[in-house]
């Protein structure tokens, strides 16, 4: 036994782990995002980047709630959570395998044994009278242990771990996008209850201008013709609040989802737009900092990792490898002798396999498992390179948001003068009905474009919280990861 734990020990630290050893890529060497030329929207800090909860930069302590209880309930994070764990179980039933494996077996036995088989015969002088019973009680174990000579178990375990942490990325991402939708639908139903409430403004005028139009023709200052005009354009007008309704209602439905309730469980009070605080300064990652904390870009890079590892697990596959083994057994005609060491027997095995010839499969599984972890270098480049441009985008967007913002309010104003003069002009008999009309036409559309530049404008803020934001911070990663 001593000289079999000393060879198994001996082999085992000459041992070697093949194939390449991953290098996490280095950041890039870029600091900043937008084209030269371009200008940095006011207001964006480039840094470390937004917090963990950085829909709290809002303001408003009922989103706070939401985003909480969407996290906490959302059944899509349920599923994606569970499916964390599972792959962390993975990497430790992987990780067993390293470990001597042992087994214990216990049987009992009653055989009768068919002498006539052996040619023996109730004539037959030799032959005991009937065929005879036996009882046999065994029990034992057994240890095997795989050197791992080349490391074969320790890249699969290594590859396991990897895709863990993929896994774990792709969690982050999913909680951080569940988070963005539900500030983002937020801001949806915002925005349609500001364009209800100019609907409803709008046909409040509406209706002033019939009641106006039907005393000057009542007085003989009017036609029959600006009465059905303004009576034409209220019914217009009314005829788009259900379209806007059916809008709000699908919005709460789908906010309902994420928050993975049902749409009778939300609040009765939604968040209007003068709850919400747009932030005045907004944290920005640098781009040497972006790609250690976005979970697409850091699952790419553990799928890279574990691609890279897989080169490792299928190169082992070409090289031999060494089993060590034992096995001890008691087995007697009677359970009382089980315990007698002359019931007892065991062995040590050790066993070798090697590959010969296998038609060149093996070397081809390893090119393929090279290309592979090519693809896998690809697709990181490629995920940053997409992240870095969506951060240019916002960044130019939230830019140009601001501009937005500031004409559509300088429309306004100018549409509600041309409507408080148009009406005025009216009231005196200086123009017709016609002219108030379009004058509070282009104040309604001035009105709606201001509410989507301030939506676009929210939503593009949030969309760079989420862009460079770090993930969910969930449980300790597996062993090994």
């Amino acid at each position: 036994m001593k000289r079999f734990a000393t060879l198994a020990l001996a082999t085992a630290l000459a041992g070697c782990t093949v194939g390449p050893n991953f290098t996490r890529p280095q950041a890039p060497a870029a600091t900043a995002y937008q084209s030269p030329g371009e200008v940095t929207p006011a207001g964006i800090a480039l840094g470390e980047g937004p917090q963990l909860r950085w829909w709290t930069a809002f303001g408003s302590a009922q989103l706070d709630a939401l985003v909480d209880q969407a996290i906490a309930n959302n059944r899509s994070l349920v599923a994606s959570n569970a499916t964390l764990a599972a792959s962390r179980d993975e990497v430790r039933a992987i990780a067993g395998r390293r470990l001597p494996q042992v087994d214990a077996n216990a049987r009992a036995d009653q055989q009768q044994v068919n002498l006539a088989g052996f040619g023996f015969s109730g004539s037959n002088p030799l032959a005991p009278a009937g065929n005879p019973e036996f009882h046999l009680y065994t029990v034992g174990g057994g240890v095997s242990y795989d050197l791992d000579l080349f490391g074969g178990l320790r890249r699969s375990v290594e590859q396991s771990a990897a895709q863990a942490e993929a896994q774990q990325r792709q969690t982050e991402a999913a909680h951080l996008t569940i988070a963005g939708q539900v500030v983002n639908q937020v801001l949806t139903i915002a925005a349609l209850h500001a364009q209800i409430d100019t609907a409803r403004a709008l046909l409040a005028d509406d209706q002033r201008n019939v009641d106006l139009t039907e005393k000057r023709r009542a007085g003989g200052e009017g036609t029959l013709v600006e009465v059905l005009n303004a009576q034409s354009q209220y019914a217009a007008d009314r005829s788009d609040l259900p379209q806007l309704d059916q809008q709000l209602a699908e919005a709460r439905h789908l906010l309902a989802t994420l928050l993975g309730t049902t749409p009778s469980a939300l609040p009765a009070n939604d968040i209007a737009f003068d709850q919400l605080t747009l932030p005045a300064q907004v944290p920005v990652a640098l781009p040497s900092s972006l790609v250690h904390r976005r979970p697409d870009i850091l699952q790419a890079e553990a799928e890279l990792h574990a691609a890279t590892a897989a080169v490792g697990v299928a190169t082992a596959r070409l090289y031999p490898d060494i089993t060590l083994g034992a096995t001890l057994t008691q087995g007697a005609p009677a359970i009382g002798d089980l315990v007698k060491n002359a019931f007892r027997g065991y062995d040590l095995f050790a066993g070798l396999t090697a590959p010969i010839f296998h038609g060149g499969t093996l070397k081809a599984e390893r090119a393929a498992a090279v290309d592979r972890a090519r693809a896998s270098q690809a697709s990181y480049e490629q995920t940053v390179l997409v992240a870095f441009s969506q951060v240019a985008d916002l960044l130019s967007a939230i830019q140009n948001d601001a501009r937005s913002v500031a004409d559509q309010r300088s429309s306004v104003q100018v549409a509600e003068r041309s409507r408080h003069l148009s009406r005025r002009s009216f009231q005196v008999g200086n123009s017709g009905i016609l002219q108030v009309l379009e004058s509070e036409r282009l104040y309604q559309r001035a009105s709606n474009g201001l509410v989507v530049a301030r939506t676009r404008q929210f939503l593009n803020v949030a969309r760079l919280y989420v862009a460079t934001a770090g993930g969910w911070t969930g449980p300790a990663t597996a062993p090994g990861a």
